[in-house]
């Protein structure tokens, strides 16, 4: 009998977001210090240098040829030291990149030869797994064995990252072997249109749900929306949703929904409906499903920024759908979805590392200017 073929993901043809990545941001967001890539020196280079933009220095033990074939224990082991040493840091994670998993270097013997006093989240991670939400999940079982994170949080996070990645299957940059990058309609036809329709008076359902820093500037387009109304005289009822509880996530997730809210109460935009919290994007969508069957139907358009795709369409088939991303292949899954304009902020990601305050985004300055030249 031939043994049974194993169940295979469909391949990707176009580049996906690498595990060892999401690593880095994960240790980011568990505020460790130092982060030790042992691997080649270029190895996540682009993320790890933007990273130092949010006060997580990342430094290498630039795995050569000769690494590759003898091994780099030695190499990880001096560096641990050093890091120790010049940082003085509270918490230090070792990350593994495809080259030293492949030769099988033990994160692990380096530490017990080490022996630091301070906390090591160790992540043994490649770039070979088909979704980068295995390199969140290694790393949040480390920081559970060194007892910064608890059991009912690690489960949290598991069930948030498992729906994680059936959205980017559903409607989202798996949901296809190819998708052609796009950079949407551009921002002053999408701006015109959300003045007409203010203009016209129509209901607004304007939801930000983006995935934590994220939120910073997406916020910045649902500001832009009641600004907009607020100068025009619009008579439009705007409804605002938004994943800003601050009560859930980790402590850094936390406070960025603290400083959106605090920036959002100064510039007098109420929260209507609290959809969940800023690691809580893949799921918000449900609360968002039964607000819209239960409190708001037969509403005229809406605007949804950050993840847009995560909000099912069950309950805006009569509105007009225009959507805020920053990934230039989610246009058209979410034209497919039946969103009608679809925007990219294609820089929004690195411009909103370091930052605590709302910061002004392309579409949000587009649809100021616009308002003020028909005021004119």
């Amino acid at each position: 009998m031939s043994p049974v073929p194993l169940t295979k993901e469909p391949i990707i043809l176009h580049p996906r977001p690498s595990s060892i990545v999401a690593a880095l941001y994960t240790l980011r967001d568990l505020d460790v210090d130092v982060v030790i890539l042992h691997g080649p020196p270029g190895c996540s280079f682009k993320h790890a240098r933007l990273l130092e933009e949010d006060g997580l220095r990342v430094v290498t033990t630039a795995l050569d040829e000769s690494g590759f074939v003898f091994g780099g224990h030695q190499q990880l082991v001096d560096l641990l030291r050093r890091v120790i040493e010049m940082f003085n840091p509270k918490r230090i994670g070792i990350v593994g990149t495809c080259a030293s998993m492949i030769i099988g270097e033990e994160l692990h013997e380096a530490v017990l030869e080490v022996n630091p006093d301070m906390p090591v989240l160790e992540v043994e991670v490649h770039a070979g797994y088909p979704n980068n939400t295995k390199g969140v999940i290694i790393t949040l079982e480390s920081a559970l064995a060194v007892g910064i994170l608890s059991e009912e949080e690690f489960q949290r996070q598991k069930v948030l990252l498992k729906e994680a990645t059936e959205v980017e299957k559903r409607h989202g940059a798996a949901s296809k072997a190819y998708l052609e990058p796009s950079r949407g309609d551009t921002k002053y036809t999408v701006a015109k249109r959300i003045i007409q329709l203010l203009k016209e008076g129509k209901r607004c359902i304007n939801i930000m749900n983006a995935k934590k820093e994220t939120g910073y500037m997406f916020a910045d387009i649902n500001v832009a929306v009641n600004q907009a109304a607020r100068e025009l005289g619009s008579t439009s009822e705007i409804i605002n949703m938004a994943n800003l509880d601050e009560s859930v996530g980790l402590d850094r997730v936390r406070d960025h929904a603290r400083n959106i809210n605090r920036d959002l109460k100064e510039m007098g935009i109420e929260v209507h409906e609290i959809i969940g919290g800023l690691d809580e994007y893949p799921i918000a969508g449900e609360t968002v499903n039964r607000l819209l069957a239960e409190k708001y139907p037969d509403f005229d358009f809406a605007v949804i920024t950050g993840v847009p795709h995560a909000i099912p369409m069950d309950n805006m088939q009569g509105m007009e759908v225009i959507s805020v991303t920053n990934g230039p292949r989610q246009v058209l899954p979410l034209k497919e979805m039946g969103h009608e304009f679809v925007v990219v902020e294609i820089d929004l990601h690195p411009k909103t590392l370091g930052v605590s305050n709302i910061i002004e985004s392309e579409f949000g300055a587009t649809l100021r200017q616009l308002v003020q030249e028909e005021k004119e």
